[in-house]
């Protein structure tokens, strides 16, 4: 009979076995992550997807195309209990530890190139049908076919999620891609030794250094220490390292400042840091440098405001800090990245009543109409507009701002890039709905109910909804005005009578 070591040995070596010749069931993968669903959610079409992959196609305004052909319907979200149970159980008696839920910033990531791939697909067959229709020949199918090799090669290569059934490639868990990113497996092996190698004190006592070159060396240690490895991100958010990270994002020497920013952005993306970030005092040196930092460092400055916007804890501290007049600046600035996570940590600012209200007093609301009208960034400042016209401040600064007319333009015009958007137009025009008779006044001029009887007849299940109360709401009133007509009729009659 073996000794205990031995029956450790082979029972671990029995496990790891498992692990590497364990085939998953395919139901308990995420179509859009292609890895072991944790937080399963089923959607109208009857479909399941890890959760946070959902809120990242209806975010993005993207209906992905699946393996049979099929898309799916995301207008109801329910959590699928019975799945949920059943991969934890099926973990269990597989011998592997229990999935663990992708964040909202990767699984973005992982939308983004799904689209990406779909669009070059898209691009691809219309070539080739073009080409068919020009000429049939043997040799020119042959052609086509080469590229179609060498097209699907390079989205393969390229592609984020597109991995085995095991689980995706690493994806780069922010909406913008630090430059010094990299998904090889070795990249993140050596990140993780090199993890092991440094202690918190060694950390802290680089970052403190007087001298400039051994800040900057590490802030970018740092920086790529926090890049792919989530167990490393959590590790090394502590208070010390967080106060000492703090003076270097606002460094006067740009690389120092550039890399301590990319380096909090990683730090950012664990749901268990972003309370702890925002509590260590970090976001108004972001706020400093959003304002008048490098590009760079502002792309990374509004990266981490979007980041840590998404905890609703950090929402209405965010908003007292002063974050809300800079961000709405950069939805001017140069920079795509930096107008994206700008507009986006707007979004989920402003799902909070006292960040509305500050927007409205700031003069946000003409700033965002104008935007529409513009074509600049239409989808995203309609979320924010359909935020801000769910409170009653927002809802009187958007009535005075023209948004009735803009919207109902819009949707005569048909202005939209994806039904979603038209969606949230009619989303915003149901906010303001609530108004009274301003809004009654404000959409008969705009000739709003022709439209929003083609929208009724026409529009996706939800605009329909909308779009019926909305008429609901604009011919009720009709009835009360001419109730309230009536009494004061009978009133003037009843004065006119002699008193006896």
């Amino acid at each position: 009979m073996g000794s205990g070591k031995t029956r450790w040995k082979l029972s671990f070596h029995r496990s790891t076995f498992l692990r590497k010749h364990l085939t998953i069931p395919t139901e308990f993968l995420c179509p859009i992550s292609r890895s072991l669903m944790a937080d399963p959610v089923i959607v109208s079409s009857g479909h399941t997807f890890e959760r946070h992959c959902v809120n990242a196609c209806k975010s993005l305004s993207f209906t992905p195309v699946l393996h049979d052909g099929s898309s799916p319907d995301f207008s109801a979200v329910i959590p699928n209990l019975a799945l949920r149970s059943a991969i934890l159980n099926w973990c269990d008696s597989s011998l592997l530890e229990s999935p663990t839920p992708i964040d909202f910033l990767s699984a973005e990531k992982l939308v983004r190139g799904l689209m990406d791939s779909q669009n070059r697909k898209s691009r691809t067959t219309e070539k080739q049908a073009q080409r068919r229709r020009c000429d049939g020949s043997d040799c020119e199918v042959l052609k086509e076919f080469s590229e179609s090799q060498t097209t699907s090669s390079e989205e393969s290569s390229v592609a984020p999620g597109a991995g085995s059934a095991s689980g995706p490639t690493t994806p780069l868990p922010l909406t913008t891609r630090p430059a010094c990113y990299s998904s090889s497996s070795s990249s993140c092996d050596l990140e993780a030794l090199h993890a092991n190698s440094l202690d918190e004190d060694e950390i802290v006592a680089k970052l403190k250094s007087s001298l400039v070159f051994e800040q900057e060396e590490s802030v970018i240690s740092l920086r790529k220490l926090t890049r792919t490895r989530e167990e490393t991100r959590v590790q090394l958010c502590t208070p010390r390292i967080l106060a000492a990270l703090r003076p270097l994002i606002v460094s006067r020497y740009a690389a120092v400042q550039v890399n301590a920013a990319a380096a909090l952005v990683n730090l950012s993306l664990e749901n268990r840091n972003k309370v702890k970030i925002v509590r260590s005092g970090i976001v108004p040196p972001l706020i400093n440098v959003l304002k008048g930092g490098s590009p760079e460092s502002q792309d990374h400055a509004a990266g981490a405001l979007f980041s840590l916007a998404l905890d609703d804890q950090n929402k209405t501290a965010i908003g007292v800090l002063g974050a809300l007049p800079p961000l709405l600046h950069s939805l001017r600035s140069e920079s795509e990245r930096t107008r994206h996570d700008a507009v986006l940590a707007l979004y989920h600012l402003s799902l909070v009543q006292s960040n509305r209200a500050k927007l409205v007093k700031l003069g946000s609301v003409q700033a965002l109409i104008s935007m529409v009208k513009s074509g600049h960034m239409t989808p995203r400042i309609l979320l924010v507009l359909c935020n801000l016209a769910a409170s009653p401040e927002g809802r009187a600064a958007m009535l005075d701002g023209g948004a009735v007319e803009c919207f109902v333009s819009m949707l005569k015009r048909e202005d939209f890039d994806s039904s979603s958007t038209r969606e949230s137009c009619v989303t915003a025009l149901y906010g303001l709905s609530h108004g009274g008779l301003r809004f009654k006044g404000l959409a008969k001029e705009a000739g709003a109910e022709e439209m929003l009887m083609k929208v009724e007849a026409n529009g996706s299940e939800r605009s329909r909804d909308k779009a019926r109360r909305i008429l609901e709401v604009l011919r009720q009133k009709d009835e009360e005005d001419e109730e309230v007509d009536w009494e004061e009729l009978l009133n003037s009659e009843d004065d006119d009578k002699p008193s006896s």
